[in-house]
Formats: C-alpha cells, structure tokens, sequence
C-alpha cells in the first residue's frame, strides 16, 4: 500500500466511516500494514459506536468478555464473565489510546453522500458539514445495528409523556414513582427491565413474541483470575478458546435444529424453574424451533416479571392514547413513559444513504431484490468499496469481534493486492457475487431462521435472511482468510 507520513484530509488512500470496534480494528490494521494516509469519519463526537449509544440501564454484552475484545488486544481487567457497557466502551478508548488512533480521527462529521468518480477510480465523499475527500477506497464501519426501528404505533403523538428508545435512552427523564410502558422483550428489554423495575412505580412489559432464553452464565471475574491473565497471557488465551468453542458450538444446530435439544431443553428447564405460575409460563414459551430468533441470555428477567409492580402484557397494541396505550382487547395500559425496545432497522441498512457506484447505480437499485455481497464486503458495480459486516456476514452465535478481525484482515489484502498489481480499482465479478449468494441462500433458505415457523430481524422483505453466514465462525475464517484475485476485476485509471 502507498504511505506517507503526512495525512491527507482531501485525497486519503482510504476512508473509514465509523469508530465502533470495527472501524478502529481496520485503523489499527492499516496501521500494522504501513498505511498512514488515510482518514476516519465519526459522526458523534467520541468511539464506540453501538456502546457509545447504547446507554439504557443494564446494558450488557451477551457474548462472553474473554471473546469481545481484540485478539490482538486482549482486555486482562474484565471485571464479569459477560462485560457491561461502561466497560466495553473504556475498553474501546483504551485501545485507540494505547495504538494512537485518535489522530486519524475526524469527529462531528457525518457522511451524507458517496459517488464514485469513474475517471479517476476515486470516491468522492462528502459530510453534513461540507467537507469534501476524495479517497481511493472507502471502508463502511458503520455497523448493522445503529438505526433504532421506530413501528408507526396509531395515535403515537397523542400521548403525551416522554417516548424514546432504548438505543436513545433519555437520561433526563426520571423515571422514579412513574408508571412505565417497556414496548418489546428482545435483547435490550430483558436487560433493561430488571433495572428499571426497582425505580419505577410500576412496570408494563409489552411482548408480541415469547423468546427462548438461556441462563446468563455471568460471574465476577476474580483478582486471581485478572492477575493471571496478566502474568500469563496463556491463560487468558485458553479462557479465550473455551469461550470461542462455546459459542461456535450451537452454529450446526441452526441449520439440524434436532441437534440444539439440550439447548431447548436448558432453556425450558431454566424458564420452569424461574417461573413456577403454569399461566405466566405458558405465555413466555415461544411457538417456534429454537434459535429461530436471536437466543437471548438473562437470569433477572423471568423474576423481574413475576415482581408485584410488574406486569407482562401479551395483548396486541391497538394504539397510542394520551394517557398511555390501548391493546386489542380494549384495555387501556396508562403510562407515563414509553420505552421502546423495538431493535434496529436492519432489512436494507443502506437504504436511505447516497451511495452511486460505477456508471451511476445506486446502491437502492443494486439491492432493490435484497442485500447481497460476495463475502459479506464487496458489493458488484461498486468499485473501492468495502463493508464491514455487511450482508450476510453475521456470526450466529460467535463473537462479532472475531469475524470483523477476519473482514479487516480480508480488506488490507484486497488493498495489499492492488498495490502490488499497479491497480487503482477493485471491483467483484458479477457473476462471482451471484454465484455465492446462489449457494449462500441455498444453505440458509433450509436453516431454522428461515423454516422456524417465527419472523425476525434476520428476514427482510422477501423472506430471505440477509444477516447471518451460513456456517460457523471457523468456516468464515477460512473463506476469508485471503482474497483470491480472480474474484475481482482489477484494473487501472485510464486504461
């Protein structure tokens, strides 16, 4: 790769949109490679991305700690088995501290536009606030999870307290003596419930679908343990490994749901055992295969519900009133908050973004039948252009943080490759990108996310799931452990 010792804000080799663990584990990465000469936009004003967002009470990782930090970079402090979110973000400014990042870092500036320029094999990116760059190659860090879904309730602005959601947790509003309305029992309802319940006056958990939920195996990291890692790295590297087979261990039961029966069977034996009332029971015990929706991970849930200021709702939302919310059965819920736990518009993550790749497509008409990818990073008849976890590159059940530091070891060879061939232009053969996406959905179309009898963020429109890779995080390893240059169109400008 071409590098400089002096940073160009007009004409970067690279640009990188976001500063969550992705963004800066590809900083870091071209870094590592010798690349100076690149720039990282950041819409808010400090890292971390989804945890810097993500502030409700009790936000929490369901992935063990050992597994959510660099391998390059591994965290010897982690107080917890499974990391809050306080602490997962320190950890993110401590790493673009300690591997000097911030520099590279261009914050408040938001991109509103990408238009790839076909003479010159450049894009040319621009922000809210006018500033214009013109990189070579564009690196999309932004993450699949950072636009909250917001359902249009009927007579939504008529009710009149406060009405946020979770990823926008409004700490001004104090919810002490209040009676609270919680829309939603995914990932951040069953973390934020427990938490609230003990503030507010009372409590009304709205759930459309039953989850299956597993014992969260969360323990206090022990000052033993903490001096161990630190003294020797080898035993931190074996908690790592249990930590990685634990969670590759389900993936084959997604796609042999028969096989994940000791889960099922874990996770009806903990929701018995956590609610002894057979009623309450039977309306949190999901009608679909297990694993069809995200497995969720908690051992304060289930008894938060069976609190005396608690109330679980299973009733179908009618509407919005002024003075809270009115379910299919007539029965007004008052409320004087609503907190929405309505998860994330993930069906076409690009789809309100100016992105006009080669010959002027858009990335809406490129994806008008669904995302797709070749390998979860290039996208055909956008040139220069690389996602990180994009279509179809979701880990199941792994750590995220491994398959990113796949995907930004994949992009610096991709980079590497064009450097050293004299290219300034990289682009996925068509037919390479619909012939993967063909065996792609052939798996996933028999998986249980598909044929669980359940509908979730992992489907879009069509009925395809365009999230999760169609194996485990070891397979995914190893389809990106190089990039292979008959994949790609590599070409120069002018020629």
């Amino acid at each position: 790769m071409e590098s400089t010792d002096q940073v160009s804000t007009v004409h970067p080799n690279v640009l990188i949109v976001g500063t969550g663990l992705a963004g800066i584990g590809m900083a870091i990465k071209l870094l590592e490679a010798g690349e100076r000469n690149f720039v990282v936009l950041e819409k808010a004003d400090g890292v971390g991305g989804v945890w810097r967002d993500n502030t409700y009470p009790g936000c929490a990782c369901d992935i063990m700690s050992m597994m959510y930090s660099y391998s390059f970079a591994p965290n010897t402090g982690w107080s917890r088995m499974y990391a809050s979110q306080p602490e997962i973000l320190d950890y993110i400014r401590r790493v673009v501290k300690d591997y000097e990042v911030e520099p590279y870092i261009r914050f408040q500036s938001e991109v509103v536009s990408y238009e790839f320029d076909d003479a010159a094999d450049r894009w040319v990116v621009r922000t809210a606030d006018g500033d214009e760059y013109r990189p070579r190659a564009v690196v999309a860090a932004h993450g699949a999870l950072h636009k909250p879904h917001i359902p249009e309730f009927k007579g939504r602005e008529k009710f009149t307290g406060p009405v946020f959601h979770s990823a926008r947790w409004d700490h001004s509003v104090d919810l002490a003596g209040k009676r609270v309305a919680v829309i939603g029992t995914g990932a951040s309802g069953i973390q934020l419930v427990p938490h609230i319940a003990d503030t507010a006056a009372h409590v009304e958990v709205f759930q459309r679908s039953a989850h299956w939920v597993l014992p969260k195996m969360d323990r206090p990291v022990s000052g033993v343990e903490q001096r161990l890692f630190k003294a020797f790295p080898g035993v931190m590297k074996i908690y790592r490994s249990a930590a990685f087979w634990l969670h590759e261990a389900p993936v084959y039961g997604y796609f042999h749901p028969r096989w994940n029966f000791l889960l099922k069977a874990m996770a009806l034996h903990h929701l018995k055992k956590q609610v002894p009332d057979p009623e309450l029971r039977a309306k949190l015990t999901p009608d679909y295969t297990f694993g069809c929706k995200r497995i969720l991970f908690s051992g304060d849930f289930f008894p938060a519900l069976q609190r005396p200021d608690v109330d679980l709702v299973t009733e179908g939302i009618e509407e919005f009133t002024e003075a809270g919310i009115r379910t299919s059965d007539g029965v007004l819920h008052e409320a004087d908050v609503i907190v929405l736990g309505t998860g994330f518009a993930t069906d076409n993550r690009c789809a309100t973004e100016h992105i006009v790749g080669r010959d002027g497509l858009t990335i809406q008409e490129a994806w008008r039948d669904g995302m797709q990818a070749y390998l979860g990073m290039t996208v055909a008849g956008f040139p220069n252009f690389f996602m990180i976890m994009g279509p179809n590159s979701g880990g199941s059940a792994q750590s995220i943080l491994f398959l990113i530091e796949s995907q930004v070891r994949y992009i610096v060879g991709c980079l590497r490759m064009m450097n050293e061939r004299g290219s300034t232009r990289l682009e996925v053969h068509d037919e390479v990108q619909r012939t993967f996406n063909t065996w792609l959905h052939s798996k996933l179309d028999r998986s249980v996310w598909v044929t669980g009898g359940c509908h979730s963020w992992f489907l879009d429109h069509t009925g395809h799931n365009r999230q999760s890779w169609p194996g485990t995080g070891t397979n995914y390893w190893r389809a990106t452990r190089r990039p292979e240059p008959e994949a790609f169109h590599l070409s120069t400008a002018g020629r």
